[in-house]
């Protein structure tokens, strides 16, 4: 690790490609991980698309706790959600919120694998983040609900103040 770099900084991935530019890769600078992990620590509630057996995809909402740009969710383990995803864990998700002005749409979209947390130390841990994160929200039991990890592999960051559709698209 470079000297004066933060261990989370060396962490974050990089930018591939911004909307006007050509192609080109470049290591992400601090300001748009610090964007992404902002993003994820502000809101509470994303939206998610699994693909169902016919291949339509089907979105529904859930709320998270993240560490990092690891993202945590439960679902009723008999949810078509579960269902789906335990046929192809691949999934988009969005975070985002409603803005006064079309100019201030800001948010994250994303292409990502959920796997199901089997591990009983981190579904112990999730299990907490999620309390931590919402006091009022009665968590079930680790044996009555399936967690999901979703790790990100694809990554847009929104922001319109910067043009109209400008996105900055970083590969994890």
């Amino acid at each position: 690790m470079h000297r004066g770099k933060s261990p989370r900084a060396s962490r974050l991935p990089i930018v591939i490609a911004q909307r006007d530019d050509p192609p080109m890769e470049m290591i992400m600078n601090e300001e748009i991980g610090k964007r992404i992990l902002n993003v994820l620590d502000q809101h509470r509630v994303l939206t998610i698309a699994t693909l169902r057996p016919d291949g339509w995809p089907q979105a529904t909402t859930v709320v998270y706790a993240n560490e990092g740009l690891t993202i945590y969710f439960v679902c009723d383990p008999g949810s078509q959600k579960a269902t789906n995803l335990a046929r192809d864990d691949r999934v988009s998700l969005t975070i985002d919120h409603e803005t006064p002005q079309v100019t201030e749409i800001t948010g994250l979209s994303m292409a990502a694998h959920a796997q199901a947390v089997v591990n009983p130390a981190e579904a112990s841990k999730a299990l907490q983040m999620l309390r931590l994160r919402y006091p009022r929200l009665p968590i079930p039991m680790p044996e009555d609900v399936r967690i999901f990890r979703v790790t990100p592999t694809i990554i847009s960051v929104i922001d319109y103040s910067k043009g109209f559709g400008h996105t900055d698209l970083v590969t994890c």
